[in-house]
């Protein structure tokens, strides 16, 4: 069992997960990251946030080059 370093709630089961596993205090709700046996740390929420915002970017710049091709091969159908 280990604690949460935010609200110190002191039985959380980390029996199921392994180091670099992220994880939430049932207490608090706070993300924690399993940093060895039976020792956590906050997760970096920041950090998580930006690579969402950074995947959402790729996804939209695929999006918008599916579309690209779409209208080419529209256009070609015209031409014949």
């Amino acid at each position: 069992m280990a604690s949460c370093p935010e609200c110190d709630y002191d039985e959380i089961d980390t029996e199921d997960y392994e180091e670099g596993d992220t994880l939430s205090c049932p207490e608090c709700g706070k993300s924690l990251v399993l940093v060895g046996s039976d020792e956590l740390e906050l997760a970096d929420d920041d950090d998580e946030d930006l690579d969402d915002d950074e995947d959402l970017e790729e996804d939209e710049d695929e999006d918008d080059a599916d579309e690209d091709d779409e209208d080419v091969e529209d256009e070609e159908e015209f031409d014949e």
